[in-house]
């Protein structure tokens, strides 16, 4: 075996000659130096292993070598060289040198016993270095109790025999470092060894800093050991306690620094240990018997002066021996540090470069902060600007830990700061520290935002921010980084939620991390909520004093308030619904709540509207899920106090500020909030147990039935807001069973309870499912108790149909539901008359419910009718829209005579009553009228007038004849149903209606009085009316002259003014022109021959022309005048307006014709003709099938002017007309061709064979029924108010 250990050795030896010398340590080094010397009698390179193991084992004997005789430096060198070897050989042959070495135990210990004696003889540091590490190795590889007993025994031998520490450095030192390789010896040599520590005290007062260092180094390996620790207590007390801390306080070299400090450090983990060195009594006394020991020095001021040194490495050691003794009692300990002043340079040190002096500072000033004497000093105040620069500085390291420390730091400052000490003396440094926060929350290290999470919750303090002035803007920055560090932390979690079978532990593990996460943002927000509460009560935290007058104030509380508000809905609200998706966590739901709660003291204009958006989007289900889950027995009272306050708040806003109804009186309201601050806390059950106990009939006392109100409040609220989380119909039941129990028990509920029943009772109902008679009875009891339905009155659709579906409480109080329902509701629905059937809108949900009521129960239309005359115009006015649009999408229901027979009672009541002037009668008699002329204008078809149509139309005409012109909005739906009723019914009908409006001299006077003022400039009615007075003058006159009826009021016209007007028209009047155009056309068909109407002069005429007295009693000049007039009006190119011109043009010629042909020749053959007509053909493509313009051709063919009119041209017009599709033609204008085509063929113009087969085969291609001459079907129009016929002013 050792022929193969030297063989390994020497194989080896050669290549990894560098390893030896390296293992040798300070030993390698001293070699080099004296094979440099050139040394003829050493070998170059190490030794091999067994001659090696061999000179280990059997040194050559040195003469003196015990006594200490100096060897020769030959020798030294090569006993180095030879441990050096032996040492490299144990580093590389471990077990092979082991083994050998252990093959014979006296050998061993013999081997042991010269490497010993050979340390305590040479005084060569690098020698004795190599000889205790080659000891340490062979020692702790053999493991052999034998040999360390060995050891120690020569250890302690040694010093016993010593008369002065002078050479026990050796032997000091190799003890440390035994006892740190083997860590169980420091028991073994306290035990068996005691007497080893009066030597350990006479080294520590040995005038030599290397061996007191030494012996400070094993008696910090001797305390390390719990058991020697607590054997050595007493020792420590009354020897080495004040000892140890003169030597530490009196150090010069680092070596004895470290050394001492890592002793320090062993003894502050006891504490029995730290309460002695703290008792400065204690080590006075102690020092009294101790030679060498001041009594003046304290463990507080010696560590002061190593933070004072600038050794980077003392001062770490020193904060770290600060935090030890701090750690076993922050209150007990901190003072004295705080009294030497020790915060002071800590904050100091917090401007160092070092990560971990600032870390070791940190960590000390944390456990120091805990102590309030800390800020009675103020070293807060002078050190939170180095704590914010540090935090600033060490946010651009990549040192997490030095960041969770300086914020740790700085949230324990910021939380124990006492408020009448003010933090930051300036705002420059207050928004320095909300940046460093706003950069730390947006760290991408979790465990950092979550630290800087809590120091923003801490700096979120009014103390911290009162300085003026308020900073709003860097807090709102502040607390949007943090809720998106939040968001994106939120959404990180979930973009990695794993697929498939991943672990349920690890999933759990996140949502609670999340959790936590979410937990902290909600209570730095609830801060920043408590900030904004405590600045509403000051003056100067308002706004910006500093903002210039003129400058848009957005640094301003309102502002930050309103942010709060924008921001909890947007990211607090999403947050915590996606979480809750997960896990419900009480502790963060009471955060939330409550922040909830906040916002609605700080925004109080905006209390309602959120108010409403949480109740829409459940929170009054999440809430009570919340007190079910957690508050049913007495544990989670917070949480349980906390959603009640947040319920009470809610329901509070939300009955103040109801939707369409009116808010409730202060009693009611504070009766509410009594009732609710009572009962909201005592419940706590699901929602089936709740409608359970809403259904109990039995005898209930009064907090019962208070608890009763509170849940009927909340499912009212809730249902409102569409949050139906219980059943329709088991609610229905309950609501019943509940007002069923109150009649038993002779209670009346409050006004907003019955207020909530009714409004379930109707949103509840079934459409297939009606009260019992005995549930409708008492509903009526309770109601005849209220003094005001509108006191209980909850605005929905179903609501009236509740009202109006049972007779028992229609008849009683259908009119002041209605009334109610209309008032409350604003959605306007003009603008769906004027849509077709065709492209019919969706109707509101409003109206669809009442137009199935009102087709089910007609009867309901007589309520409303009421209702336009005596309700507010703005009321009637919707009563009115909703009736038209009733009627219009329901033609079908026949309901005329019902509403025109209670009109009519409405009518004869007025004018019995207000007789002399009806107009101030009501303000809704126009609205009124208005639906009487609808319900005339909804008969398409030519009806027979009954008494009750005959009664009306007197009734209306007497009316009109009480008003004057200047009454509009009586006269105009007036005029428009006098004015249908004449020409929507039969010739028989007509003549009738004719003679009852015409025996109206009222009306005549009116008509009379109406006519004269077309001109008129000031003080003139709307143009609609006038329009309206010419077409019923137009309509009398033509059915008296053809029935020959009574006048009994004639009707004077200045022709004159007539031409005017029609000479300079209106602007936008061309139904004016028209409707006088009508009148005129009536006028020359009768020439001029009406017993109603007479032409009166205008002033003094001049004398007759011949050609006055054949035209009489129109003049030529009127004639030219008139021509003029109308064709100054074709030319306009308005369509009805130009069937109105022709017409007058040719009952202007026939007049003409009939008494001078020569003169109606000469006035159709005008060049001004062609030009006019071929103006109007150049309207577009086939311009000339607009009926108009055939009616205008067919006439000039009729007076056979050419001139006008030529043959080719007529060839073109046939030509184009056997062209065009006549199948998309309507019936005018095919009745105006078919005039055109009888007139060309009357007249035998077309000798042209072809010309003759293309006019038949145009005639025989017109369809039949265009010469039956029977009107369109939407003959009756309303034109901007004013009833038209269009067959009447057509023809």
């Amino acid at each position: 075996m050792r022929a193969v250990c030297a063989g390994k050795s020497a194989a080896s030896a050669e290549g990894k000659r560098g390893d030896g010398c390296e293992a040798g340590g300070d030993g390698g080094h001293s070699r080099a130096q004296e094979r440099g010397r050139g040394g003829a009698s050493i070998r170059e390179g190490p030794l091999p292993a067994r001659p090696a193991l061999a000179a280990a084992r059997d040194p050559p004997p040195v003469p003196g070598l015990r006594a200490g005789a100096a060897a020769g430096p030959r020798r030294v060198v090569r006993k180095k060289h030879m441990l050096s070897c032996f040492q490299d050989a144990l580093v590389r042959h471990t077990s092979l040198v082991t083994q050998l070495v252990s093959q014979d135990q006296r050998v061993c210990i013999h081997f042991i016993s010269v490497l010993f004696g050979l340390l305590c003889s040479m005084e060569d540091g690098s020698v004795t270095n190599l000889c205790i590490e080659v000891l340490i190795q062979i020692t702790t590889h053999l493991k052999l109790e034998q040999t360390i007993h060995c050891l120690l025994d020569e250890c302690h031998k040694e010093l016993c025999n010593m008369p002065s520490m002078r050479g026990s450095l050796a032997t000091l030192t190799l003890l440390g470092k035994l006892v740190d390789a083997i860590p169980a010896l420091a028991d073994e040599l306290v035990m068996e060894h005691g007497n080893l520590m009066e030597h350990l005290l006479r080294g520590l007062v040995y005038p030599s800093e290397g061996i007191q260092a030494s012996v400070c180094y094993l008696y910090g390996k001797l305390y390390s050991s719990p058991v020697a620790a607590e054997m050595l207590s007493g020792h420590f007390r009354e020897k080495l306690f004040p000892l140890f801390l003169s030597i530490l306080d009196g150090a010069q070299t680092k070596e004895l620094q470290i050394n001492c400090l890592g002793l320090l450090r062993q003894l502050l983990k006891y504490d029995l240990f730290v309460s002695m060195i703290m008792n400065q009594d204690g080590m006075e006394e102690s020092a009294k018997n101790i030679e060498g020991s001041s009594g003046n020095t304290s463990l507080p001021l010696v560590l002061k002066k190593l933070l004072l040194s600038r050794d980077e490495t003392l001062q770490v050691a020193s904060a770290h021996c600060i935090t030890a003794v701090l750690v076993h009692s922050p209150a007990k300990h901190a003072p004295a540090f705080i009294h030497a002043d020790i915060p002071e340079f800590l904050f100091e040190h917090l401007s160092s470069s070092s990560e971990v002096l600032v870390w070791s500072s940190c960590n000390c000033l944390t456990l120091l902060v805990e102590e309030p004497l800390f800020f009675s000093k103020c070293h807060t105040v002078y050190g939170i600007e180095a704590v914010v620069r540090s935090l600033q500085g060490s946010l651009k390291m990549n040192n997490i830990e030095l960041h969770k420390q300086g914020l740790l730091l700085f949230a324990e400052i910021l939380t124990r700061q006492p408020e009448e000490i003010k933090l930051f003396t300036s705002s420059a440094m207050c928004r320095d520290a909300g940046r460093a926060l706003q950069e730390a929350v947006s760290s991408p290290v979790l465990e950092v935002a979550a630290e800087a999470l809590k120091a923003t919750s801490a700096f979120l303090r009014k103390d911290h921010q009162s300085t003026p002035p308020v900073q709003y803007g860097e807090l709102r920055a502040l607390l949007e980084a943090m809720l998106n560090r939040c968001a994106e932390f939120s959404q990180t979690l979930l973009s990695r939620r794993p697929l498939g079978h991943a672990s349920s532990r690890d999933s759990e593990k996140a949502i609670l991390q999340r959790g936590k996460f979410l937990l902290s943002t909600l209570e730095g927000f609830r801060s920043a909520c408590r900030l904004a509460i405590e600045f509403q009560s000051e003056p100067s935290a308002q706004e910006n004093p500093f903002t210039a007058p003129s400058a848009k104030k957005e640094d301003t509380l309102e502002a930050f308030s309103e942010f709060l508000l924008s921001a909890c809905d947007s990211l607090c609200i999403p947050m915590v619904m996606r979480h809750l998706e997960q896990t419900t966590h009480p502790a963060l739901m009471e955060v939330f709540l409550s922040i909830l709660h906040n916002l609605f003291v700080i925004v109080p204009h905006m209390k309602e509207k959120f108010s409403k958006k949480l109740a829409s989007s459940s929170f009054i289900r999440l809430t009570l899920e919340l007190k079910a889950r957690f508050c049913s027995d007495l544990s989670h009272s917070a949480l349980n106090q906390v959603c009640s306050n947040f319920l009470y708040y809610m329901c509070l806003n939300l009955l103040s500020a109801p939707e369409k109804t009116g808010p409730p009186s202060k009693e009611e309201l504070s009766a509410v909030s009594e009732l609710l601050q009572h009962g909201l806390p005592q419940i706590s059950s699901r929602s089936p147990e709740s409608l359970a106990f809403l259904s109990d009939r039995q005898y209930m006392e009064g907090a019962a039935r208070q608890r009763q109100y509170c849940i009927l409040l909340l499912f009212y609220l809730a249902y409102i807001h569409e949050d139906r989380f219980v059943s329709e119909a088991e609610l229905f039941e309950a609501v019943q069973s509940f007002l069923l129990s109150l009649q038993d028990q002779g209670e009346r509920p409050p006004l907003v309870v019955f207020k909530a029943s009714i409004y379930l009772l109707a949103i509840c109902q079934d459409k297939d499912n009606t009260l019992r008679e005995t549930m409708v009875s008492a509903i009526r009891k309770f109601l005849e108790g209220i003094p005001d339905l509108q006191l209980v009155y909850t605005h929905h659709p179903l609501l009236l149909r509740f009202f109006l579906l049972y007779p028992e409480l229609m008849s009683r109080y259908g009119h002041h539901v209605l009334e109610l329902w209309f008032f409350w509701e604003d959605s306007s629905y003009e603008e769906l008359d004027d849509v077709t059937s065709a492209g019919q809108p969706a109707l509101p949900a409003s109206l669809v419910v009442l137009f199935q009521l009102l087709r089910s129960i007609p009867s309901i239309l007589l309520i409303l009718l009421d209702l336009i005359y005596s309700s507010p115009v703005d009321t009637a006015h919707k009563v009115l829209n909703s009736l038209r649009t009733f009627l219009r999408r329901n033609e079908d229901i026949q309901v005329g005579g019902l509403i025109r027979g209670h009109f009519l009672l409405i009518l004869q009541r007025l004018l019995v009553e207000h007789g002399a002037s009806p107009s101030g009668a009501s303000g809704n008699l126009p609205l009124l009228l208005s639906l009487l002329s609808l319900m005339q204008l909804r008969n398409v078809s030519e009806q027979e007038l009954d008494s009750v149509a005959m009664k009306l139309l007197h009734q209306v005409s007497k009316l009109c004849g009480k008003c004057s012109p200047t009454d509009v909005d009586i006269l105009q739906p007036s005029f428009n149903f006098l004015y249908w009723s004449l020409h929507q019914t039969t010739p028989s009908s007509q003549k009738r209606a004719a003679a009852v409006l015409l025996s109206s001299t009222g009306l005549m006077e009116l008509l009379e009085k109406m006519l004269a003022l077309t001109l008129a400039k000031a003080d003139s009615p709307r143009t609609a009316l006038l329009c309206s007075a010419w077409l019923l003058t137009a309509s009398f006159s033509a059915q008296q002259h053809k029935g020959s009826l009574q006048v009994h009021q004639t009707l004077s016209v200045e022709m004159d003014q007539v031409l005017k007007a029609l000479s300079f028209p209106k602007k936008k009047a061309a139904l004016l022109s028209a409707a006088i155009l009508c009148f005129l056309r009536t006028a020359l068909r009768q020439s001029f021959s009406s017993a109603l109407v007479a032409l009166v002069p205008s002033g003094a005429q001049p004398l007759p022309a011949t050609e006055d007295t054949v035209l009489a009693p129109l003049r030529m000049s009127q004639v030219r005048s008139l021509v003029i007039g109308l064709q100054n009006l074709l030319v306009q190119k308005d369509p009805l307006l130009s069937q109105a011109c022709v017409g007058c043009l040719e009952a202007l010629l026939d007049y003409l014709d009939a008494r001078s042909p020569d003169i109606a020749l000469h006035v159709a053959s005008q060049p001004w003709n062609r030009f006019l007509l071929f103006t109007l053909l150049d309207a577009g493509e086939n311009s000339f099938l607009r009926p108009e313009i055939l009616r205008l051709m067919t006439l000039f063919m009729r007076y056979r002017s050419s001139s006008v009119l030529s043959h080719e041209e007529v060839g073109d017009v046939l030509q184009g007309v056997a062209l065009a599709d006549l199948s998309t033609l309507s019936n005018t204008t095919l009745q105006a061709l078919h005039g055109f085509f009888q007139q060309l063929q009357s007249m035998g113009h077309l000798a042209d064979h072809s010309m003759a087969q293309t006019l038949q085969a145009s005639l025989e291609g017109l369809p039949p029924s265009t010469s039956s001459g029977q009107p369109p079907l939407q003959d009756m129009l309303c034109l901007g108010g004013v009833a038209v016929s269009l067959s009447h002013i057509r023809n």
